[in-house]
């Protein structure tokens, strides 16, 4: 006998039989937050493994549980004792996402199974990995997490096709991300990885160590799609942390049907969050516990968001017309008063010591609190790009049990290189860290940048950098480098979403060359002008 499922979220529409066009392999090992040994298949046996297909797909189920029936649900939920029996092969003709679990004597045997089965009208071959996300119908996501598959192909000689068998398919959440970027209709999203119980799978993506949590960030104002790429990369040469990032090109179908071309979103990067975790930040986790020193001291994670910041948020305690604003905690994210109080405590007397008499006294002042080297490669990496929001928004610290505070990882680099045009960012001449907003974030870059110590520091620390990782020649073959695989891809981008001639993207000033590769050219042309500028400049803040 043979079954009828239907999609998730919507019946599958009816339709002749035909001969399934279907590629795949079994769903990746979840290695992290499920129990050992488990993958999302559980003790479920699918005839056909997760991936696309055209059609009409037939799939049979069986179980390695001795004397069970199984029982099975399309709709995204697990199935209970009263979900449809399984009597027969089911014929698919929409996006399911098939759910199924062993019962014997009407209670649930072993572990529960998903197969996911992308319904698609096409197929497309690209040189680029392919990331597949299907919202079953829900519409593209707000600001909360909406389930949705999610199937990654990677190239096999060269080629990845919609056809290909996915090395990654899992279920998944995914919702809006960014604050300006997130009006533009190419979205960046935050993802993540889920396992049958709706928990944190953690999934190796494109040679990046295992993970659950994930960013697609989707250049659009930046019209040589390798902006953030760049900066990472110039993080990494210079020691900075910096998270670990791809590119691939998605494809998101939000409404029901069958993928289709216009479901092709462009170049995305597959980005790694900031997070303490061992192969990201890797510092001391801080429990509940941890409320004196020394356990106390670290591990924390936090940052400058302006006007953006969600709490937990460090108060400034010091003059109101000297304090700080909008320091958000990151890590952990269950902050106990004991850890706030402590860890406030230690940033007021980082802060305080910028306005001592001896702000560079190694016992005293700022060096007593901070890793003075990673302050400097901040300075250095957000005055070389001119990062719109450098210094106030997307800031990152990481502090260490019983250590300083640490500048960084990294993290947005959209708007530079001359992209953006706010606070005189598009501009080769002048200083980023003296932009003004009101009311300011902080006051901790500009100190910095008027003691006479720390800038020796960065005029010495520029000068090693410009004789090797920021030469002009390594900042070329740098971005050319990074430009060469994307070639190919950036004419689907553009083709999918043809702003390269507007000098407005949104509300800021872009590069108007009307080529992809005039865009890399104008990018490369504008850093290294900055570059001689600052050559110029001995890092005196009365340069321009």
């Amino acid at each position: 006998m043979t079954g009828s499922a239907a999609a998730h979220g919507a019946p599958v529409p009816p339709g002749p039989a035909a001969t399934a066009e279907r590629t795949g392999q079994s769903t990746v090992r979840d290695t992290g937050k499920e129990e050992s040994g488990n993958q999302l298949t559980g003790d479920i046996d699918f005839s056909v493994p997760s991936g696309t297909f055209q059609d009409e797909l037939t799939v049979a189920l069986g179980t390695s549980v001795s004397g069970a029936e199984i029982r099975y649900t399309t709709d995204g939920t697990l199935p209970t004792a009263s979900s449809p029996l399984y009597s027969g092969a089911l014929d698919l003709t929409a996006t399911t996402q098939l759910r199924a679990q062993a019962f014997v004597n009407g209670a649930a045997g072993g572990e529960p199974g998903t197969a996911l089965y992308v319904a698609r009208s096409f197929d497309a071959a690209h040189d680029l990995p392919l990331l597949v996300m299907d919202a079953y119908g829900a519409g593209k996501p707000g600001r909360e997490y909406a389930d949705a598959a999610a199937l990654l192909m990677e190239p096999e000689s060269g080629t990845a096709s919609l056809s290909t068998a996915p090395a990654l398919a899992t279920r998944a959440g995914f919702h809006l991300r960014g604050q300006s970027s997130a009006m533009f209709e190419k979205a960046p999203y935050r993802l993540e990885w889920w396992d049958n119980h709706d928990e944190d799978a953690d999934h190796p993506v494109l040679g990046m160590p295992a993970d659950s949590d994930w960013v697609l960030r989707g250049p659009f104002a930046d019209k040589s799609l390798i902006r953030t790429a760049l900066m990472y990369e110039l993080g990494r040469k210079t020691g900075m942390r910096v998270p670990r990032h791809r590119f691939v090109e998605v494809y998101l179908n939000s409404d029901g049907g069958p993928l289709e071309a216009a479901d092709y979103q462009g170049v995305y990067m597959i980005t790694e969050t900031i997070k303490n975790q061992k192969d990201r930040l890797d510092l001391k986790e801080l429990g509940e516990e941890d409320i004196s020193e020394p356990a106390v001291t670290g591990g924390y994670i936090f940052k400058f968001e302006w006007f953006a910041a969600e709490e937990p948020t460090l108060t400034c305690t010091g003059e109101a017309a000297t304090c700080w604003r909008d320091l958000e905690v990151a890590e952990p994210s269950q902050l106990r008063p004991e850890q706030e109080e402590w860890l406030t405590g230690y940033v007021q007397k980082f802060h305080d010591s910028l306005r001592g008499a001896s702000p560079s006294d190694p016992q005293t002042g700022y060096p007593a609190y901070i890793d003075v080297d990673s302050f400097v490669d901040q300075v250095i990496l957000n005055e070389l790009s001119r990062e719109m929001d450098a210094y106030i928004r997307s800031q990152y610290f990481h502090k260490d049990r019983e250590g300083k505070i640490f500048a960084g990882p990294l993290w947005d680099y959209n708007l530079t290189f001359g992209t953006g045009g706010y606070f005189g960012n598009q501009l080769v001449e002048g200083w980023q860290f003296e932009q003004t907003r009101q009311s300011p974030a902080n006051d901790w870059f500009i100190r910095l940048m008027d003691d006479p110590s720390f800038v020796q520091r960065v005029d010495e620390r520029w000068r090693e950098l410009r004789a090797g990782a920021l030469s002009d020649g390594s900042l070329t073959a740098l971005v050319d480098g990074l430009a060469a695989p994307l070639t190919d891809a950036a004419g689907r981008n553009f083709t999918r979403w043809p702003n390269l001639g507007s000098r407005m993207v949104g509300p800021f000033v872009t590069p108007t060359a009307d080529t992809w590769q005039g865009q890399v050219d104008q990018l490369r042309d504008w850093m290294l002008r900055r570059a001689a500028w600052l050559d110029s400049s001995g890092w005196r803040p009365d340069a321009g």
